[in-house]
């Protein structure tokens, strides 16, 4: 019979070929394939029924069907086109960031943006038939049915697109008459109502194609294309499509791509590539190209178009996927919950088992429907910052450690280095424009600007202390605190510096960061519940102990709180009052671009406008010539910078928050653990400067938003008044007349209405260098006039603690000098003060300075006991004296003298001058007598020296006559040798010639 099948099918085809008109062969082969069909069926059916016995095989495939109930066309078409895609992730202004992390990168894409080589690769190699049949092809499926029951080695399968179709997304992959026969009936009955461009394109979109150049799975025609060749699926070329098309056969063996990513071996392209020819020997022969098409495309170097791997978003931006995939599956969550009835309050009951439940639902979703998400995140900014972030040099020690591992019991090396967090916002509308989650992401993923929750220091101070206290009408910038020592809640407060200063204004108080004050505010204010006000600026975090503690004013939060939810709420500031809660998804949209969600702005209102203002005011002084004052000079442009810092006790965190009218920047750096960030106070400027160089980057790409001329507008309702920098009220004449009054702004509803009544006339001494009051007994010439504190006030400004009044006058202030606590009392040691030693010169007296304790003055009396001077203790200890004899006493607080010093005066003078004289004029004499005898010596000298010269001139006078005679004589002598000798040569000639 299957001869006889050949020989039938040959036959026909023998008729196609022989027609000469291509139009009217490919009209036969058309009718001739649909007559095979028809043929093929009737004998599939008649093979059936012998096999079975007639209608038994037809009851047999009732029977494998019965149970498949009629699918409503609905229900078929959601199931075909329920398959995973890939959400997008987008920078703000649409620009495309990448996908998020899955098992399988799947893209849809519509039929229309689908290349037709594709197309037609994919029929002419896995449905030849596509556009003819209803859903199955009768010939192909008794080929299936004949190997299947003849255990033939070669399976060649007989399923159209369609019944793949059914296979992927309604059934299962199970390999069993059942699901064969279920897929047949449901392939039919798909066919009814589903165009075929409509099937075609779900097929495109599920089957699995390999992996990218990254080693991702890949589904779908569009993340093949452009994860394979770097294209879109409308723009792939005959050989790039031929070579996906030939790819669902096998995906995994045919891919090009390893599956660690990158490409494979030479060798193991060879299967992927022979394929591709065969794709492309279809194409040819069912005419879907030309043979010149053919001949090209196998020529085509197809491996050159393989694209190296891509980095993944994941990869290149790890803390900035993560965080949008968070956010985005927390707003999803919502959504599907509230399509189910259930609002944010019920998911958080019984445990947060619903929370549970739909956080799970979201997740799913976010990685399988293809949203597109949109963040706020200002590309340009974010790259900036990380570049400036990594290359940041001054974060101080990276602590390496040796830890054991819990699971090997080994010992690692554990390595800690300071981490940051960062985040920018914008104030208007709260968008987050850029942030740093960390130093690196592979040795601490955790998100220091979103997630890692810290205690924020003094940054607390304008958020829970003055700016409630301001709104309650407890406080204002002129608003006088005292800032001394301090112990509430058996915990005793101390300023970083160590040092304590005295009576201050609210505005120095905030500037100097000063934290004795800081609680002194927060005393007026914490029965009132201040931490409400925290909580409407989206303050998460606080315990029902923060809501009490005195701790809490400082930063010293038991849980902590993130950079972003720190820095979000000091936008309430410049924005007038109103919190404008910081969002990083602008919208989301469905894979058809319908928007499931878009953020709205729905500001709270905090403070009043005055009330953010005065606070603003204030924070402005901190870069003025408070804790940040350094910062603007690190800037490279200027603005209407506002803020504050802040250290935590270690120093393990550090802190700074600045506002101008556009924009909100916080860091803040620290280690993981907390731990000390130095032993001498730099840890702040450190964290100074990586906030500068951040927020110059963010000026560098981005001028008009970081950057603004206009300065924070003054609402009304602000008045400017003078007050006594004593008490805080309206100036009294006392506090005048000590140069004690200041001005600054208020809110014109709490403006200071009372006279100061801080000070009383009272009198004080000075000794040691402190003023103290005088006692009743003190004799008046040691004291001197001036402002005194009553005790009323000092009750009143340490809120009736009992205090130490000295404490109240602020150190080292020149203006303050004449001012005098109540209570600060030099202690009488009830005994006369030591005595002094005086010397006179030049008609002065000077003494030394006496060794007690109490001394007030001195008193100069004459020999006869009369008082001729007073000086007090902290003057010049000498006088100008007259004539005579004097001594001095040292006097004390309680008018006693000491016993009187040496007597001194003009007559020792006069005596102590006549000895001097005398002995002067005796030297002198002696000295005359000295000179005399030295110049009669010198002469004697002389003369002697002349006498002895003379002598030897003489000498040398009757030497050199000497000589000359000597001379003389011995010319002579020879002028007498020679006429001898001549005499004798005469003779002897003379007797020569008489022989």
């Amino acid at each position: 019979m299957h001869n006889f099948f050949n020989k039938l099918r040959e036959r026909a085809r023998q008729f196609s070929d022989g027609l000469d008109n291509k139009d009217i062969s490919k009209k036969a082969r058309i009718t001739y394939g649909v007559a095979w069909n028809i043929i093929l069926l009737t004998v599939i059916l008649l093979f059936l029924g012998g096999v079975f016995a007639g209608g038994v095989g037809a009851g047999y495939f009732a029977s494998l069907v019965k149970e498949e109930k009629v699918r409503p066309a609905a229900s078929m078409k959601e199931d075909i086109f329920e398959y995973e895609e890939t959400s997008k992730l987008y920078f703000a202004d649409n620009v495309f960031l990448g996908k998020l992390q899955s098992d399988i990168d799947r893209e849809e894409v519509k039929i229309k943006d689908v290349s037709d080589y594709v197309k037609k690769a994919v029929i002419a190699t896995e449905d030849e038939y596509f556009y003819e049949h209803d859903g199955v092809v009768p010939k192909a499926l008794m080929r299936a049915v004949y190997q299947e029951l003849t255990n033939s080695a070669v399976q060649s399968g007989g399923s159209t697109l369609t019944q793949q179709l059914i296979k992927n997304q309604i059934l299962t992959n199970e390999v069993s008459f059942d699901r064969k026969a279920k897929e047949i009936l449901l392939a039919l009955r798909l066919e009814k109502f589903l165009e075929k461009d409509e099937i075609l394109e779900a097929y495109l979109n599920v089957t699995t194609f390999g992996r990218n150049s990254t080693g991702q799975n890949v589904g779908g025609v569009q993340a093949a294309a452009t994860g394979i060749f770097g294209v879109d699926a409308k723009d792939l070329n005959l050989p790039q499509a031929a070579f996906i098309a030939g790819l669902p056969q096998n995906p995994f063996m045919y891919t090009p791509f390893a599956q660690g990513g990158g490409l494979k071996e030479k060798s193991q392209l060879e299967p992927g590539l022979n394929r591709m020819k065969t794709v492309l020997n279809r194409m040819y022969s069912e005419n879907y190209i030309t043979k010149d098409e053919y001949d090209k495309a196998l020529k085509y170097d197809i491996v050159a178009d393989f694209i190296k791997p891509q980095p993944r978003p994941f990869e290149k931006y790890p803390y900035l996927t993560e965080e949008i995939e968070r956010r985005g599956v927390e707003i999803l969550t919502k959504i599907l919950a509230q399509k189910d009835g259930y609002s944010k309050k019920d998911l958080e009951k019984n445990g947060g088992r619903l929370m549970e439940k739909y956080t799970k639902l979201a997740k799913r979703d976010i990685r399988q429907n293809g949203y597109q998400i949109h963040s706020t995140i200002n590309k340009e900014i974010y790259d900036k910052f990380q570049k400036i972030k990594d290359e940041y040099q001054n974060y101080g020690y990276t602590k390496v450690s040796q830890v054991k591992n819990k699971e090997t019991g080994k010992m690692e090396e554990k390595i800690e280095p300071v981490q940051i967090g960062a985040i920018l916002i914008e104030n208007k509308t709260g968008k987050i424009l850029s942030f740093v989650g960390g130093r690196d992401y592979k040795l601490e993923a955790q998100n220091h600007a979103t997630q890692a929750k810290r205690q924020n220091g003094s940054t607390m101070k304008p958020l829970l202390v003055y700016a409630p206290a301001m709104e309650m009408g407890l406080s204002a910038p002129g608003a006088v605190v005292a800032d001394i020592p301090i112990s509430v809640g058996g915990k005793a407060f101390k300023n970083y510096s160590g040092r304590y200063y005295g009576l201050v204004s609210s505005r120095e108080a905030l500037a100097k960061s000063h934290n004795a004050s800081a609680i002194y505010t927060y005393l007026k204010t914490i029965d009132k519940e201040p931490y409400k006000y925290l909580e409407k600026m989206g303050i998460t975090t606080l315990t029902e102990t923060d809501k009490t503690t005195y701790a809490a004013a400082l930063g010293g939060v038991q849980d902590g709180i993130t950079v972003e939810e720190n820095t979000n709420a000091f936008t309430t500031f410049a924005n007038g009052g109103k919190f404008i809660d910081a969002y990083m998804i602008d919208k989301i949209t469905d894979a058809d671009g319908k928007v499931v969600y878009e953020h709205k702005v729905k500001p709270v209102d905090v403070f009043s406008p005055q009330t953010a203002y005065l606070m603003t005011d204030m924070m402005r002084d901190v870069f003025r010539y408070g804790t940040a004052s350094a910062v603007p000079g690190m800037l490279k442009f200027s603005a209407d910078w506002a803020g504050k810092t802040g250290t935590t006790n270690g120093p393990n965190d550090s802190w700074l928050i600045g506002s101008n009218p556009n924009v909100t920047f916080g860091t803040w750096i620290g280690y993981d653990e907390p731990a000390p960030l130095s032993s001498d106070g730099s840890e702040s400027m450190r964290n100074y400067g990586i906030w500068a160089r951040l927020i110059n980057g963010a000026y560098d790409v981005a001028p008009d938003l970081i950057k603004t001329d206009e300065r924070f507008k003054m609402p009304g309702g602000i008045v400017s008044r003078s007050y006594c920098a004593i008490s805080g009220m309206l100036p009294s004449k006392a506090c005048s007349s000590l140069g004690l009054v200041k001005s600054d702004i208020y809110n014109a509803k709490y403006v200071p209405t009372k006279v100061d009544d801080s000070l009383g006339n009272g009198r004080y001494v000075t000794a040691g260098g402190r003023n103290y009051l005088a006692l009743p007994q003190t004799p008046e010439e040691f004291t001197k006039p001036g402002g005194m504190l009553n005790p009323e006030f000092i009750k009143r400004i340490s809120l009736g603690r009992s205090i130490d009044p000295s404490y109240l006058i602020p150190p080292n202030d020149e203006r303050w000098k004449n001012l005098l606590a109540a209570g600060a009392v030099l202690k009488d040691d009830g005994k006369a003060p030591a005595g002094v030693k005086a010397s006179v010169s030049g008609g002065t007296i000077s003494w030394s300075p006496s060794g007690s304790h109490d001394v007030v003055g001195y008193r100069v009396y004459s020999e006869s006991g009369k008082k001729v001077a007073s000086v007090m203790s902290d003057g010049t200890l000498s006088r100008k004296v007259g004539n005579g004899s004097y001594y001095v006493v040292a006097v004390d607080i309680a008018g006693r003298e000491s016993a009187p010093s040496n007597n001194v005066g003009a007559k020792e003078e006069e005596k102590k001058e006549k000895e001097v004289t005398e002995t002067s004029a005796a030297a002198d004499q002696k000295e005359k007598k000295e000179q005399a005898e030295k110049e009669k010596a010198e002469k004697d000298k002389a003369a002697a020296e002349k006498k002895k010269q003379e002598e030897q001139k003489k000498k040398q006078e009757e030497e050199k006559k000497r000589q000359e005679e000597q001379k003389k004589k011995q010319e002579e002598e020879k002028k007498k040798q020679e006429e001898q000798k001549n005499t004798e040569q005469e003779n002897q000639n003379k007797e020569n010639e008489g022989n």
